[in-house]
């Protein structure tokens, strides 16, 4: 489930997800993050009581996670979530990936956009998670939603844009003759500065997606990654979720689901709302 290619695109979430010994999508030549995006979250999703996938997300307050939309999944497949506030997981005091320690919190409720998947998986891909128990930062640390429609504004190119995608996902996946690929992936919060390539455009990216840099000049996302922050600059203006790939190696471009679209804005301020 974490970060998808394109090849998976009109597959169904069960036949999708992931075994906990296989691979998920993450930051990929890029830097230790550190404390420097303390909201940025690794969540663990439960299918039938037991650790299915794991993906990325954003405290927006203290309660609400924002995340993707094949992170939580469709309704009544995801029995549990909970999320680790660490930046290093691997090396945590956190039980992972069960949960129960100082550094883990459950949730109480989650929701994927109701829209979400009646159009191909790059449509509507956000999702919402409640958590039982407050998470403190200080002021200016939790993520921002974008004002209504304002990617629009960003210019595609690498003199003109700049991201700062964050993420628990893999960090380096290389060719292997067996048709295995081997990969890093560490649970450590990392961060890289991918460039806008494309968007508004008709057909694959539409109004709903930016494609992003993803190589080892700006760094990207990979498995793992999705549903973590693409900020704008160096803001915790969440411009979208980290959301697809196009191909198995994480390179070429990063897709990103909009949430700056009225129907997304919608939904995420509906959920906080309503719970």
């Amino acid at each position: 489930m974490e970060f998808r290619t394109w090849k998976h695109l009109c597959t169904a979430i069960a036949a999708v997800a992931l075994t906990w010994s296989g691979t998920t999508l993450a930051i990929t030549h890029g830097e230790l993050d550190g404390d420097q995006h303390p909201a940025v979250v690794l969540l663990i999703m439960d299918v039938n009581g037991s650790p299915a996938w794991r993906c990325s997300g954003t405290l927006i307050t203290p309660q609400f996670v924002l995340t993707a939309g094949h992170c939580t999944g469709m309704p009544g497949v995801v029995s549990g979530i909970r999320i680790f506030t660490e930046s290093d997981v691997q090396n945590g005091d956190n039980n992972y990936p069960f949960g129960g320690g100082n550094n883990t919190v459950e949730a109480a409720a989650w929701a994927t956009h109701p829209d979400y998947p009646t159009a191909s998986f790059v449509r509507n891909d956000v999702g919402m998670v409640k958590l039982a128990m407050p998470v403190t930062l200080d002021i200016g640390q939790y993520g921002q939603l974008p004002t209504l429609n304002s990617n629009d504004l960003i210019k595609s190119g690498r003199n003109f844009s700049s991201f700062t995608a964050v993420g628990y996902g893999l960090q380096r996946i290389t060719s292997d003759p067996t048709g295995n690929a081997p990969y890093s992936g560490l649970r450590v919060r990392m961060r890289s500065n991918p460039w806008l390539i494309q968007s508004n455009v008709p057909g694959f990216t539409g109004d709903f997606s930016l494609l992003l840099s993803n190589n080892a000049s700006t760094g990207g996302t990979c498995f793992g990654d999705s549903g973590g922050p693409n900020f704008i600059g160096n803001s915790m203006v969440i411009a979208g979720v980290t959301s697809f790939g196009l191909n198995g190696s994480c390179g070429g471009t990063g897709g990103v689901f909009r949430v700056d679209r009225q129907n997304v804005l919608d939904f995420i301020n509906g959920f906080m709302a309503n719970h």
